[in-house]
């Protein structure tokens, strides 16, 4: 371990690209500002053990934790099989009459009935 001594406002750099700076001094402690490209995660000691802690514990799956999964997602193809399924009922169940009444609103199918006549004479 590399010990250095600095006062305040002072700097030192680790790499070319690591600027720790002596920002205040008060009592017993020591107030540091770091310089760090945002690639390189800066914390203190404590919250990385923490996150170290919690990423290990996300890595390791349990057999109830997979028994969960597997209920849960279905491989590709069956789950196109039940989407295929889902939308072949939902045609079923879609209104087929020519209109349908909204309360005070009839809506109809949209059908194109232009004849060629009025069209002749709109473009005259």
């Amino acid at each position: 371990m590399l010990v250095l001594s600095r006062q305040r406002d002072e700097t030192i750099m680790i790499g070319d690209e690591i600027e720790i700076s002596i920002v205040d001094i008060r009592g017993d402690k020591v107030r540091l500002g770091i310089n760090a490209p945002t690639r390189i995660a800066v914390h203190r000691k404590e919250v990385y053990e923490a996150i170290k802690r919690e990423n290990t514990q996300a890595a390791r799956l349990g057999t109830t934790d997979l028994d969960s999964l597997a209920q849960t997602i279905q491989p590709g193809p069956a789950r196109r099989a039940q989407r295929n399924d889902e939308i072949q009922v939902a045609k079923k169940d879609s209104f087929t009459s020519p209109a349908v009444s909204l309360g005070a609103t009839t809506v109809r199918p949209f059908t194109s009935s232009v004849n060629s006549s009025s069209q002749d004479k709109d473009s005259a």
